[in-house]
């Protein structure tokens, strides 16, 4: 099959689909098979022709640190613990935090959640930017500039683009801090854990009032 007749295809593709997506929005979304539904979500974008740089040629990379809360009982008394979404590296060994390119044509919350369904399959309530590192590639002697934010995971999907590629884990904190193989990951974890301890400590002030 010639390069113009696979051009042919994707772009007649695209015309169905546009004309299909109104259409779709007019039918009740039980009618709409789930998959049908989560189609957009689960194709992970390719390539970097829209990858963002800043002004000193650095790369943009965004992502999320995933978590939750695990409800427990001690000597009666139900408790709340902090659990965290890990993923593996894609090429080496490790355990890391999903990230992935900010691309000109989104926000960055937006490409946070992108990458973060991407790569980890799960999405929920993006909250507090926990910050901005900069750091080198391993691969190539390019520096990046990463940001990170805090994501209370509400819904996790079974099927995601990279689940072939990658693996995850819900650990505790201190597995996350001994696993997690990205120092500016930690970093941001940190910033985490002490954003979380403040919001406790304000919440305990409050019921004491």
């Amino acid at each position: 099959m010639t390069g113009f007749s696979v051009s042919l295809i994707v772009s007649n593709l695209s015309n169905v689909a546009s004309y299909l997506s109104p259409i779709f929005e007019t039918i009740p979304s039980k009618v709409v098979p789930a998959q049908i539904e989560k189609v957009v979500s689960l194709v992970s974008r390719t390539g970097r022709d829209l990858q963002r740089y800043d002004n000193a040629g650095y790369r943009q990379v965004v992502g999320c640190v995933p978590y939750r809360y695990k409800k427990r009982q001690c000597n009666g008394t139900e408790t709340k613990e902090i659990e965290l979404l890990l993923i593996s590296a894609q090429k080496g060994k490790g355990m890391l935090f999903p990230k992935g390119g900010w691309e000109i044509d989104e926000s960055m919350e937006e490409a946070a959640l992108r990458e973060t369904i991407e790569e980890a399959g799960v999405t929920g309530e993006l909250e507090e930017r926990l910050g901005k590192w900069q750091y080198k590639s391993k691969r190539q002697s390019v520096i990046h500039e990463g940001y990170m934010f805090a994501l209370l995971v509400d819904q996790e999907y079974e099927r995601w683009p990279e689940a072939e590629t990658r693996q995850r884990r819900w650990v505790g904190l201190d597995e996350a801090r001994e696993v997690c193989q990205n120092w500016w990951m930690r970093e941001a974890l940190e910033v985490f854990v002490n954003l979380k301890c403040k919001a406790e400590e304000v919440e305990i002030e409050a019921n004491d009032v």
